[in-house]
């Protein structure tokens, strides 16, 4: 049972990386595709990781660290990236 969970949650992963994808193609801002691309990317990778986490237990550590260090990069990844928008559009 562990193991299709484990499964569900790496597909469902993949599955928000090609859904972050899509808004690439569309006719919005350069801001609201990194936004939707970034969000899209950190739950995949985080659900991705979460199946791994329960296919080896034994690496917990690792991927704990794996995850937490996701939530901050693409955090302030965001904030720098809206900073840097705000203030090209002040000059």
């Amino acid at each position: 049972m562990i193991n299709y969970l484990s499964y569900f949650c790496i597909l469902v992963g993949l599955v928000f990386w090609f859904w972050g994808t899509f808004p690439l193609v569309g006719d919005r801002s350069v801001l609201y595709k990194l936004h939707s691309l970034s969000v899209a990317d950190t739950l995949g990778s985080m659900s991705i990781i979460f199946g791994l986490f329960l296919k080896i237990p034994n690496e917990w550590p690792l991927l704990i660290l794996a995850i937490i260090s996701l939530a901050i990069w693409n955090t302030v990844l965001g904030y720098v990236l809206a900073y840097c928008s705000s203030s090209e559009d002040n000059q």
